[in-house]
Parts: structure tokens; C-alpha cells; sequence
């Protein structure tokens, strides 16, 4: 059974995400497809859009196989870092993609399935959609670009989302600047069927325009905390975020607490940096190649296996991580993952 099935209906390139046992987790493989799929629709004449979906009804993509790199541990870096480079140049690809790059973000979308979805043009969620970077729940950090995507949304909503990896609906990813349009699941096929009818001609703005005629919007529940949030989201240091939440002490930062107690502590000063750096960074790809970098760092590390057996393997849900405590993630650890790599990805 292919892993991805590519084909054409209509104007439309379609590619279809095809291990729905693992809610489509991303493999090597599903990657390299799906990058030679865009680019022989990209200089498809008779192409207009590409759609991207997922088999199954559990979600479009759940991430990458992080089992995978769980099982190549012993044989070093180099099958997590060939990974890795490759997921984020077709991160960049779809960011840049010269047609209008539609997916339907329905069910689980987390980490490496952001990545395939948010970095499109047209981005649809469903009342299914269950989206999130959780990358600090396994001692990694949000990546995929995420440190571009999440610094430039609203106030620092991609902060808390990057810290805690809360799962987020899709009026919130909406509201998050992850997602553009919320459509009942049930009109979806409908939605594909008239995508199906455009002309090869047919503009950015036509695919736009249909995804609007069946969009209906939805209130975030998010928003009502932003200005929590955003007083207590600001700092360049995870500890003083902690501080903050304490001070407040309202029930949506005593959840956050909860939330954060749960997260590996260098994972989350690592988020909070890449965060701050890509603020100011000019584009997508600095911050890829950033995130790239310091993933050396985390397939060194134990802190990341640790946090895939937890999360995984044993499924026990109590990772030890180490270091313990903020108080005890030193500046040392952080600038660990900070170097410039020897690989140049673009």
C-alpha cells in the first residue's frame, strides 16, 4: 500500500496521505513523495491548485514517525538529521509554492502535520480539528517552522501554544494565524467536488472565493485570554512566564500551571528562544535552518528519547527529564542548541 496516492481530478493535484493506522504520520519516504509530487504540479500547465488530505477519520497527519527516530537512536544523529532536513526544505517548498495549496486540516494535526497544512495558502479546519505543536511534551521543541509561524500570530498566543502544546479547535487555530477557514466536515466533499470543476485558469482568488462560500465563522475561545496571555507570555525566560501565571492566579493560569509542570524544562526555554529569535529574523528559512541546527542537539540528547518513550514506547506518560526544574536548565544547556551547523539545508 502506497504511503501517499497522488493524482489529478479536474485542475486539481491531489495528494492523499495514506498510513491512517498512524493517524499519517510523516516517514521519509511520505516526505520525499509528497516533494516530488508539488514539484511536478508546480510546472503542471494543466494544474491550477494542489489539495492536500489525509485517509482515515482520525486526522489529516499527527506528526512525524517520531517512533522511528525512537528505533535508530543507537545508530546515531544521521537518520534523525537526514529526516529533519528534508521535512523542512518541504516545509519551505510549500510556504512557496506558486499555486494556491489548499489542506484540509480535519482531525489530528499536530507537529509535522502543521507543517504540511499552515505553511499552504488555504487552510481549512473542520469542527473535528484537533491541532497542536506538542514538541515540549517529548523534550523537543516546536519546529517545522513553527518558531516562524508562531511568533508572527497574534500578541503571544504562539508562545503559549509553543510552551504548553495545548490542543487548540479550529476556530482557535483560526484565531492563532495556523488556519483561514472553519467549514462543517460534512461540506467537504461538496467543497473538493467544486475545486474539482475549476478551470486550469482558475486564480488564487477563485480557490479563495469557493472556500468562502461554504466558511461560516466561529467565535475562538482562546481570545477571551489574550490579554492573559499577553501579560504573562512577554518574558524571554520560562521561569518568569511561571512567575507570572503564579501572580495571576486565575483558573485559566492555574490550568496553564498544570499544563507546564508536565513539560520538559529545557524543551520550553529552547521553544522560548527560537521564538525570540525568530521574531526577528526576515524569513521562514532562517528560522528553518535554526530549528535545524539545534535538532542535532535534541537527537544527542536523552532528554528526547526519554520523552518519546514516555509519550510512545512505554506509554506511561511520567518522563524523567533532566534537567528537573527550570531553576536547574542552566545557560549553558540552552546555548547547547544554539550553533551553526555545518549543513546548510537551502
Amino acid at each position: 500500500m502506497s504511503e501517499i496516492v497522488v493524482t489529478t481530478e479536474g485542475a486539481i493535484g491531489h495528494i492523499h496521505l495514506n498510513r491512517p493506522m498512524t493517524i499519517n504520520a510523516l516517514t521519509p519516504e511520505m516526505v520525499h513523495n509528497i516533494a516530488k509530487a508539488l514539484d511536478q504540479f508546480a510546472n503542471a500547465s494543466e494544474i491550477a491548485a494542489v489539495l492536500v488530505t489525509g485517509a482515515g477519520k482520525r486526522g489529516l497527519c499527527a506528526g512525524g514517525d517520531i517512533r522511528a527516530l525512537y528505533e535508530h537512536r543507537a545508530s546515531g544523529p544521521e537518520f534523525g538529521m537526514a529526516f529533519f532536513r528534508d521535512e523542512y526544505r518541504l516545509n519551505a517548498q510549500i510556504a512557496k509554492f506558486p499555486k494556491p495549496y489548499i489542506a484540509f486540516m480535519n482531525g489530528i494535526t499536530m507537529g509535522g502535520g502543521v507543517g504540511i497544512s499552515s505553511h499552504g495558502s488555504v487552510r481549512i479546519v473542520t469542527e473535528t480539528t484537533k491541532l497542536a505543536m506538542p514538541e515540549t511534551g517529548i523534550g523537543f521543541f516546536p519546529d517545522i517552522g513553527a518558531s516562524w509561524m508562531l511568533s508572527h500570530g497574534p500578541g503571544e498566543v504562539g508562545t503559549y501554544l509553543a510552551l504548553t502544546g495545548q490542543i487548540i479547535d479550529g476556530a482557535d487555530a483560526i484565531f492563532s494565524g495556523l488556519a483561514d477557514y472553519f467549514i462543517e466536515s460534512t461540506h467537504l466533499p461538496a467543497l473538493r467536488e467544486e475545486l474539482t470543476t475549476l478551470p486550469r485558469t482558475a486564480s488564487p482568488e477563485d480557490m479563495h472565493s469557493l472556500a468562502r462560500k461554504f466558511a461560516q465563522p466561529l467565535a475562538a475561545p482562546l481570545a477571551q485570554h489574550k490579554e492573559e496571555i499577553d501579560e504573562c507570555f512577554h518574558f524571554n525566560d520560562a521561569k518568569q512566564i511561571v512567575s507570572a501565571l503564579e501572580k495571576s492566579g486565575t483558573s485559566f493560569a492555574q490550568q496553564t500551571l498544570e499544563t507546564l509542570k508536565q513539560k520538559s524544562p529545557t524543551g520550553m526555554q529552547v521553544a522560548l528562544r527560537l521564538l525570540r529569535q525568530a521574531k526577528t529574523s526576515d524569513t521562514l528559512k532562517t528560522c528553518l535552518q535554526r530549528e535545524y541546527d539545534a535538532c542535532e542537539q535534541v537527537l544527542r540528547s536523552d532528554e528526547f528519547y526519554e520523552g518519546i518513550r514516555a509519550a510512545v514506547i512505554d506509554k506511561d506518560r511520567r518522563p524523567n527529564w533532566n534537567p528537573a526544574s527550570l531553576d536547574e536548565v542552566t545557560e549553558a544547556v540552552i546555548a547547547s542548541y544554539f550553533f551553526s551547523s555545518k549543513t546548510h539545508i537551502f
